[in-house]
């Protein structure tokens, strides 16, 4: 028994010695439980303890507490349903030590290069271990390969039409190794910027690039720093916790990678030229080479080190220290960095005709979300009170309709008797705020709606969307979609396009005609703020201004916290030049209910 207690006891020193492992969030934490999973299943491991992690890191990656926060409040993880005691050791080892022995003994046994395997659509565990096992394919290369030698349909399990998904989907997981998403790049910028905000030496600093831009995807960060003393903001730089290599350091310039392989690089630059390398660096290269041909035109010459005058031989430095003083002297508007894509920013400028791009305080309702009568976490009440707290006027309350079945999508008697409790709750509310009755109804794979038209008749807000069927021919999905707009009883058609960055490409529809219909039957389109959606993309989105259509930018919230993806969606509607006035969800709820046309 002694020894026993010695042995406990020792754990319990142990895990005080090295309390916790840096930056070690839920995120982290998910995504590790989520690895071993996969490897686990790749090796051939027991299901049970596969579905344990799995259920683990959904619900640590859903859950609002610090998981580190409290371990170091000793609590017990065991009393979170739906974390048994083997999750929770593991969660204790990855805060203590930031790594898991199991997964990385796997890893001596199994290629690296097998986790691309698993980025690639529709491939999952068992039939990336078949790839390895019977082919030796480890890599994304050498699976390319063999698709295109027909060699991976003669597997069992697999055929000529897996082979030509997974052919497909290589490109998807290419991109995915390459660009993270927006989002997640944006965590990265947040805890760099905290990182380098207690270095004395810097004046000022800004992520540069297609992150400032907003694009939805980054391939590495930009950050320029505004200092004199570039080998200290470099030393301070080197010592930000998440740097596994450092790729290059010069005098001015050094350029690292991350533990998730993600490049950041890092310039100094004078004070006198912050504004120009600014601007320079932001991008696109597209617009730098608009501008650059405006001030040849001028008589003047733009780089990274400011504006310059240009006679005989001499060069005189004019501006450099502001963007803002950048474009004066070019006799230009300050352009967004959202806009800068040498679309028609420029032709908009000399107009005077540039818009006043969307903000997040112009929204006032999110028509877009699910609670725990389908696949959501939340209560009505609990996601009325959420969007209240962050200044919402009004919600749609929209589950999934009967035939997403997976989800427990609504039949047409539990959805009246919803939206019968939602006229309940609205009647005993005691302030303005209003829930309008919603359903986000599927587009059937043959056509027509998944609920009947007396049903949809009762709701104040119809979402139509595709969710089967993705993979059908570009005229048959485009008439699906079309003859949901034609449906009098639809609001709007939800992630018009379906597709999920890094994950799945656009599903094969002519958006032009689905646009036409739109404006011919006075029907609004979603801008779906989830981060992986961000459906429709920015070009669908000024096509959409330009056509005139109202646009709504919704968070498909399935929890509170993802009321938060609003700001995703801001980010994207910028992108594509929407100020509020294009946005149907900036108007008030008597407004915005006449612009429904029902």
């Amino acid at each position: 028994m002694s020894d026993l207690i010695a042995t406990r006891a020792h754990r319990l020193i142990n895990l005080e010695v090295k309390r916790y492992h840096p930056n070690m969030n839920n995120e982290k934490i998910s995504k590790h439980l989520s690895q071993l999973a996969d490897l686990l299943e790749f090796t051939g491991a027991n299901s049970f303890r596969l579905r344990a992690y799995r259920n683990g890191s959904r619900i640590i990656k859903e859950l609002p507490e610090s998981i580190a926060s409290m371990i170091e409040a000793n609590q017990d993880l065991t009393k979170l349903d739906g974390i048994g005691k083997g999750v929770a050791e593991k969660c204790h080892e990855l805060v203590s030590s930031g790594r898991l022995k199991q997964l990385d003994e796997i890893l001596e046994t199994v290629p690296k290069t097998v986790l691309d395997l698993l980025n690639v659509p529709k491939l999952g565990p068992k039939k990336c271990a078949a790839l390895f096992n019977e082919l030796g394919i480890q890599s994304l290369d050498q699976l390319k390969a063999a698709c295109e030698a027909q060699q991976v349909r003669l597997l069992s399990g697999f055929g000529a039409k897996t082979e030509e998904a997974i052919l497909q989907g290589i490109a998807i997981a290419v991109l995915a190794n390459e660009r993270i998403l927006w989002a997640h790049a944006d965590k990265i910028a947040k805890e760099l910027e905290t990182h380098m905000s207690s270095c004395s030496a810097i004046r000022q600093s800004e992520f540069a690039g297609s992150y400032r831009r907003g694009k939805e995807t980054v391939g590495d960060l930009d950050l320029l720093v505004d200092s004199d003393d570039s080998q200290t903001v470099m030393d301070h730089f080197g010592k930000y916790e998440e740097i596994t290599s450092i790729i290059v350091r010069g005098e001015t310039k050094m350029s690292v990678r991350l533990e998730n392989e993600f490049q950041v690089d890092l310039r100094v630059v004078p004070q006198e030229s912050f504004g120009a390398a600014l601007q320079y660096f932001t991008g696109s290269k597209d617009h730098n080479v608009l501008i650059r041909g405006r001030a040849k035109q001028m008589g003047l010459k733009v780089n990274e080190w400011g504006v310059f005058e240009l006679n005989d031989s001499e060069e005189r430095r004019v501006a450099g220290q502001s963007e803002l003083e950048v474009y004066e002297l070019l006799d230009l508007p300050y352009f967004p960095p959202e806009i800068r894509e040498a679309r028609r920013e420029l032709d908009w400028a000399e107009k005077s005709e540039l818009p006043h791009l969307i903000e997040l305080a112009d929204i006032q309702g999110d028509l877009h979300m699910h609670t725990t009568a389908t696949d959501g976490k939340a209560s009505i009440e609990e996601m009325a009170e959420a969007a209240k707290a962050i200044g919402l006027n009004y919600i749609a309350i929209t589950d999934h309709s009967q035939r997403v079945s997976m989800a427990n999508g609504l039949t047409p008697d539990r959805l009246l008797e919803q939206w019968k409790k939602i006229d309940q709750i609205n009647a005993n509310r005691a302030d303005d705020f209003v829930i309008l009755k919603g359903i986000e109804c599927d587009i059937l794979e043959a056509g027509g709606m998944d609920l009947p038209d007396e049903v949809l008749a009762q709701g104040d807000f119809i979402i139509a969307s595709v969710h089967y069927g993705q993979n059908q021919p570009r005229q048959q999905i485009t008439d699906r979609i079309i003859g949901a707009i034609e449906n009098p009883h639809v609001s709007m058609i939800a992630h018009p396009t379906g597709r999920l960055l890094n994950k799945r490409e656009a599903y094969d529809v002519d958006i032009d005609a689905v646009f036409q219909a739109a404006k011919a039957n006075h029907k609004m389109v979603e801008l779906n703020a989830n981060p992986v959606r961000l459906d429709l993309n920015d070009i669908h989105l000024l096509a959409a201004k330009t056509h005139g259509i109202p646009v709504v930018i919704n968070t498909d919230a399935h929890r509170t916290l993802g009321l938060s993806n609003m700001r995703y969606g801001i980010k994207q509607a910028r992108r594509g030049c929407l100020s509020a006035a294009d946005v149907a969800n900036t108007l008030p709820l008597t407004e915005f209910l006449k612009a429904l046309h029902r």
